[in-house]
């Protein structure tokens, strides 16, 4: 077969040019835990002394960070004055957590993916996976840290806010069961939201259900938020049911995900509601290629979300870009009777179904 030495080329240049976003990751990591994105943003112009005095670091190796993170595209380099400014609107996405467009809290979790990696090989030789709870712990504290920002930003104010009176009645009180809560960000961000409500939280990873007790006593929500090991196919029941229950982005994880929302079902109060919250994803995958957030998802997905399901009695492995069709399909396979898709402008990348029997 002729070689098309122009697509050679052009190869040679997507993957040098992978390589070096994937070699960048790293120093965005040093940069968070040493505070040099904090020390940056909003203060100007720094030189490489500058910086390091402010955060009590060694000048020659700020220097170089500085250098390496300029040449990325990240900061902005003046040859005249020798300095380097973080600009405003970079900041909002690298240097904290308070922005609903922070996505620093995702780079530390590149160290799960390649601690993990045998094992995922050794599944793709010969099947099984693994559960969220059975990788580096670097990668459920990055998840959390990904999704604060955006639940922070949405969760309570956008997408509940859009379900059919969900709102008020949690309001005015209420039972919650939070499934497949991870660390607690969500069902913490819901009881402060909502503080007439009780919240339960649960998950099947004992490092999981830890930390977030952990998270709700530092956030001074522990009086009304407990945190259980469960099965999300048999978590237990509540007296009267619960008025709210939700999936955030996990019912793509779970082995039997029909037999999880069936499960739901019969354990709702009457008038209750089901809000599913999955990754954006279209029904056919040519669609995926315009959606900028597939990539990452895909990625993930087989690396972490279809292991966990495969890890899990009934194997389904719905993916973690499984799209509106599939998953509206478990929940009528599940007994919904109504399902609809709520806040599309406030989840740009996000589904987000209210579903009820």
């Amino acid at each position: 077969m002729a070689i098309d030495e122009r697509k050679v080329e052009e190869a040679v240049g997507k993957v040098f040019g992978e390589l070096s976003v994937a070699v960048t990751g790293p120093l965005i990591v040093l940069g968070d835990r040493l505070g040099l994105w904090a020390a940056l943003s909003g203060a100007g112009p720094l030189t490489p002394l500058d910086l390091a005095a402010r955060t009590g670091t060694v000048e020659r190796y700020v220097r170089e960070w500085l250098r390496a993170v300029a040449v990325a595209g990240y900061v902005g380099y003046d040859p005249v004055t020798g300095a380097f400014t973080l600009p405003a609107e970079m900041a909002l996405v690298i240097s904290g957590e308070d922005s609903p467009a922070s996505l620093v809290g995702v780079f530390p979790g590149f160290v799960a993916l390649w601690n993990d990696l045998d094992a995922i090989e050794k599944f793709f030789r010969s099947g099984g996976g693994m559960g969220w709870g059975d990788h580096h712990r670097a990668l459920n504290d990055s998840q959390a840290r990904f999704t604060r920002p955006l639940y922070r930003a949405s969760l309570v104010g956008a997408w509940i806010a859009a379900l059919d009176g969900v709102a008020n009645r949690l309001r005015a009180g209420g039972r919650v069961a939070d499934i497949g809560c991870g660390q607690g960000t969500s069902t913490i961000l819901m009881a402060e939201g909502f503080p007439a409500a009780t919240f339960t939280g649960f998950d099947h990873s004992d490092a999981v259900v830890a930390a977030a007790r952990k998270a709700a006593v530092e956030a001074g929500v522990s009086d009304r938020v407990a945190f259980e090991l469960a099965d999300a196919t048999s978590f237990p029941a509540c007296p009267g049911g619960y008025d709210f229950i939700t999936f955030t982005d996990c019912l793509h994880d779970i082995g039997d995900p029909v037999a999880a929302a069936a499960h739901a079902r019969t354990v709702l109060a009457k008038g209750g509601t089901v809000m599913v919250i999955e990754p954006l994803a279209a029904d056919r995958l040519e669609d995926d290629f315009s959606n900028p957030y597939a990539r990452i998802g895909y990625a993930i997905s087989t690396l972490v979300c279809t292991p966990s399901s495969l890890a899990q009695p009934g194997a389904a492995a719905l993916g973690a870009m499984a799209g509106e069709a599939r998953l509206r399909q478990v929940l009528a396979d599940a007994g919904y009777s109504h399902v609809r898709r709520v806040a599309r402008e406030e989840a740009p990348f996000n589904i987000v179904l209210e579903a009820k029997p």
